[in-house]
């Protein structure tokens, strides 16, 4: 009941202080980081959890499902078809670089195993939607560039889990468990894209077939999405399916085949998404105590800050070279690769393990989560007024979501 009574009393002040929040560098998320960190053993004490409380697992998984489902209503399919590539060089070569980057500087600087330094790699590797979303969310930034990081952040967790569970098996002793076959793994993943995919599509089929004790009372439409949501998650726990994939596919679906759905939904998803969001950051902030940071060696540290401000900067530069995206573009999305809750939930698959470095593995994983989740989500307002609204990407007027801000004719300037 105190970490209720936590979460209440810094939901009020992230309350009263978002439109400073908004306005400046004050990030609520770090609030609530900050709030979970002195509540903990660490500091006062008056909640106990540790990186094995399924609490801890619990929300991580929450909060990323709920992101992802509502992020994934944000992704607009013909808009996508026609701008692909970019999106496709972030996940097909600025992850694997991001990846193999991180490896390197582990087994060098920290001294890791190969296979283990690949495995922090894995985890390190895919973007954060939750911290995303706070630039992607934006109207002031270009919507290609926002449509750039929100696919890759919303698919880049599911193409990191299989990578995951593989360097888990190697690590392991009992190397070679059929579990984690590369059958199995690609299955969850199939069952989880087809259930993202399907589940949507059999709502949508219900409510568009007007039986007549069928159709919702206006008041209760925005819960339709909800119960989508609400099934998904529990179809994919009981199926082994990849949740992450199919939230992501689910809420993309919803939003194309029903748009009255998702702006009736719109409200609440973000509402719900930013509660599940506040409640795993608290808890994630318990663990941050000063034994855990005090246990990284100098260079876990230098690997950290190596990782936040030259890995991922270095692997989306690379791979967005030879793309029609602006100098200030191609900046943000290099900085713009927070690690967040599903490096959170893969590095507690670590941790759980019982691999012979488990221990170190969680405690570089967690260090740079809790410093990209300061770095990134104070950074987002100053990243968006770097923007000129009149000025999206070159990106004709009447292209993108933004017609509802006046485009000015050039010509009309001339007499």
């Amino acid at each position: 009941m105190v970490l209720v009574v936590v979460f209440g009393a810094a939901l009020l002040v992230a309350v009263l202080l978002s439109g400073l929040a908004a306005r400046t560098v004050l990030s609520t998320s770090f609030l609530f980081l900050v709030g979970g960190a002195l509540v903990s053993d660490g500091f006062l004490g008056l909640i106990h959890i540790t990186p094995d409380s399924e609490i801890v697992s619990v929300t991580a998984d929450l909060a990323l499902f709920a992101v992802l489902f509502t992020d994934g209503m944000h992704v607009s399919l013909p808009k996508l078809r026609a701008h692909w590539r970019n999106p496709a060089r972030a996940l097909g070569l600025g992850m694997p670089l991001a990846f193999v980057f991180m490896a390197l500087v582990t087994h060098y600087l920290v001294g890791l195993d190969w296979t283990t330094s690949f495995l922090v790699g894995a985890v390190l590797a895919p973007t954060d939607p939750v911290f995303a979303s706070a630039i992607v969310g934006r109207a002031e930034v270009p919507a290609k560039l926002r449509q750039l990081l929100n696919v890759e952040s919303g698919i880049n967790d599911g193409l990191a889990l299989p990578v995951v569970l593989v360097l888990i098996a190697a690590a392991s002793p009992t190397a070679g468990n059929a579990d984690a076959s590369g059958s199995t793994i690609a299955l969850e993943l199939g069952l989880g894209l087809a259930l993202g995919v399907l589940l949507p599509l059999v709502v949508n089929g219900l409510v568009r077939f007007r039986f007549r004790l069928l159709g919702a009372e206006p008041k209760l439409q925005p819960l339709l999405p909800l119960a989508t949501g609400i099934i998904l998650y529990a179809a994919c726990h009981l199926t082994h399916a990849n949740p992450y994939l199919a939230a992501f596919s689910a809420g993309a679906v919803l939003a194309h085949t029903s748009p009255e759905a998702k702006a009736s939904f719109e409200p609440l998803g973000e509402a719900l998404a930013e509660l599940a969001k506040f409640a795993a950051l608290l808890v994630f902030g318990a663990l941050l105590t000063p034994r855990l940071f005090g246990d990284l060696s100098w260079g876990g540290y230098a690997a950290v800050v190596l990782a936040i401000f030259l890995i991922r900067p270095a692997s989306m530069l690379l791979s967005l070279l030879g793309t029609r995206i602006s100098r200030k573009e191609r900046l943000v999305a290099a900085w713009f690769g927070p690690k967040g809750f599903a490096s959170v939930v893969y590095g507690l698959l670590v941790l759980q393990s019982g691999i012979p470095q488990a221990e170190e593995a969680f405690t570089l994983i967690a260090v740079c989560i809790a410093f990209s989740i300061v770095a990134h989500s104070s950074t987002d307002v100053p990243i968006a007024r770097a923007f000129d609204v009149d000025e999206l990407a070159g990106i004709p007027a009447g292209r993108e979501d933004t017609q509802a801000q006046p485009q000015r004719d050039p010509s009309a300037a001339t007499p």
